[in-house]
């Protein structure tokens, strides 16, 4: 896959991993549509990066999820590459956790159902194209879930089904699925929790390279060796994550 002279829409570009795509495809010369459900953050982005189009959308409101799609669909027909990178993670226990009742909604809408419907309403479009590409980001925790984050994870392993569904689906035509399957990354989300982070830069560097070849999943640095590991032994697998920071 090129990794210029695309039309890209990101979705949660304004800091840790989304902004870090930002700032590499705007740098390989792309044209950038990016969300965030801060305006502030987003008019910060734009003093940044001048030429990128920015939209507001909160993910955990599918109306705003719609009027995304159709603004897309209006202002940005050109789209040809969709990068489904926000998320939200929650740390609770259910034997403790009072009135979780939104949080619980809101962690499965903002990090399955709209990315998904972001790629199914945009779907036209990008069959138009010469070539396309979606590309989400789920986690090492897809693998295998820890303790403290079960909607987190269990929406992440939706992440990375589907989209390897998706591709079996989209094999015979012009789009390509990737995923970027992180590990404990070193952004606002992962604050004081956890030791031995990589940083945002070195997992788009990892991610970049395996797009140019069109490697379409992307285990990103300790996640390989956890692929090792559940291929040995998937209950080592899970009691290594089980407790995890």
């Amino acid at each position: 896959m090129l990794v210029n002279n695309n039309v890209i829409l990101i979705t949660g570009g304004t800091a840790g991993i989304g902004r870090e795509l930002v700032k590499r495809f705007y740098d390989f010369d792309n044209q950038l549509i990016v969300t965030s459900s801060n305006t502030t953050n987003l008019e910060k982005l734009k003093e940044d990066f001048p030429k990128i189009s920015i939209l507001l959308c909160d993910l955990a409101n599918p109306e705003s999820v719609q009027s995304l799609v159709s603004t897309c669909l209006a202002n940005h027909p050109e789209i040809n590459m969709l990068i489904n990178n926000a998320g939200v993670q929650y740390n609770y226990d259910w034997l403790s956790e009072e009135n979780a009742e939104q949080k619980i909604l809101d962690e499965i809408t903002i990090n399955f159902t709209s990315p998904m419907q972001i790629i199914y309403g945009l779907l036209a479009k990008l069959k138009e194209k010469d070539t396309a590409a979606i590309v989400n980001v789920s986690s090492g925790l897809a693998l295998a879930p820890k303790r403290d984050t079960p909607i987190y994870c269990g929406t992440k392993a939706a992440v990375h089904l589907t989209t390897k569904a998706l591709r079996y689906q989209f094999e015979d035509t012009n789009i390509k699925v990737f995923e970027i399957i992180p590990p404990l990354v070193d952004t606002a989300m992962t604050a004081g929790r956890g030791e031995g982070k990589i940083s945002a830069e070195q997992l788009v560097d990892e991610f970049i390279r395996n797009f140019k070849k069109d490697k379409y999943e992307s285990n990103i640095g300790k996640v390989k060796l956890l692929r090792i590991i559940q291929r040995i032994s998937p209950r080592i697998a899970d009691n290594i994550l089980k407790g995890g920071k």
